[in-house]
């Protein structure tokens, strides 16, 4: 893809980006990174900053960059502190809000790289991060360190970039592990669990709903299956077990021969395995 760009235009898309440069961030020391200079690029740096090696960038930048990707491609200046309230008042002496630097792609392939994102996460190597019911997307990333000018060996910085959800970005989330030990030396077996019992968190957070439309997981043997639970109210206890034991278990209270009241309620979708609670009456 390098090859296919050239070296104009790939390096020109860095600098839309904002990889390279700081990013205005309002807080203290920030780096710029290190990207190669036009005039220092050839075949083998071409090549090597189209898969993202060879080149240096901070979580600030990564996290701007991705954001313009997700947002429709708007390049918006980051900001930890909203508001500068004088301690006797509260008021307001200082007030920063979004501040739009540039455009960088389109809205059409914006929503191509939401769905692009979706897809490693339901089927890809962020398979670990998927969550049920929610629409998660993300990429990871394995990134060789260096010592010396010289690529350390099984030495890397694993890290993640996480959006929820995937179809409407309400927040992001970049996660890094320096040097992880006794594990495969994968993203998608170091950051992407740690991700996923996050994005819960800001799932929770922020009130995020349940929504239909996700792209379908690919399961493997160990992953957990999710099925909808079926309605058994007013069944009997034959016609109950029946529906639901293919898929889960099943645990009765109360007298009767109908069921009454289930735990958990139809159409919600849970683990194979579970187990489905069933209140009988007559």
């Amino acid at each position: 893809m390098g090859q296919l760009l050239g070296k104009e235009k790939l390096f020109s898309y860095l600098d839309l980006f904002g990889f390279g440069s700081k990013t205005g961030i309002d807080l203290n020391g920030e780096g710029e990174g290190i990207i190669f200079s036009l005039d220092q690029v050839g075949p083998v740096e071409l090549a090597t900053t189209a898969f993202g090696q060879g080149v240096s960038v901070t979580p600030i930048q990564q996290v701007a960059a991705v954001s313009a990707v997700l947002n429709g491609g708007k390049l918006y200046q980051p900001y930890v502190v909203k508001n500068i309230l004088e301690p006797q008042t509260n008021t307001i002496i200082e007030s920063k809000d979004k501040k739009l630097l540039r455009n960088t792609i389109s809205e059409e392939t914006s929503a191509i790289m939401r769905r692009a994102l979706e897809s490693v996460v339901a089927k890809g190597g962020g398979k670990a991060a998927y969550i049920d019911g929610y629409r998660i997307g993300g990429k990871t990333g394995t990134a060789q360190k260096v010592q010396d000018g010289h690529y350390l060996v099984n030495n890397y910085i694993m890290s993640f970039v996480g959006i929820v959800p995937s179809n409407n970005p309400q927040a992001i989330l970049y996660i890094a592990i320096d040097n992880p030990k006794n594990t495969a030396m994968l993203s998608s077996y170091t950051t992407t669990p740690v991700a996923r019992r996050i994005l819960l968190d800001i799932i929770d957070a922020l009130e995020i709903p349940k929504q239909e439309g996700a792209i379908e997981k690919d399961y493997s043997w160990n992953d957990d299956v999710y099925y909808e639970v079926p309605n058994v109210i007013s069944k009997n206890v034959k016609e109950a077990t029946e529906l639901l034991s293919t898929n889960f278990k099943v645990e009765y209270s109360g007298e009767g021969d109908k069921v009454i009241e289930q735990s958990p309620k139809a159409k919600t979708r849970i683990a194979g395995g579970s187990t489905v609670r069933l209140l009988l009456g007559s």
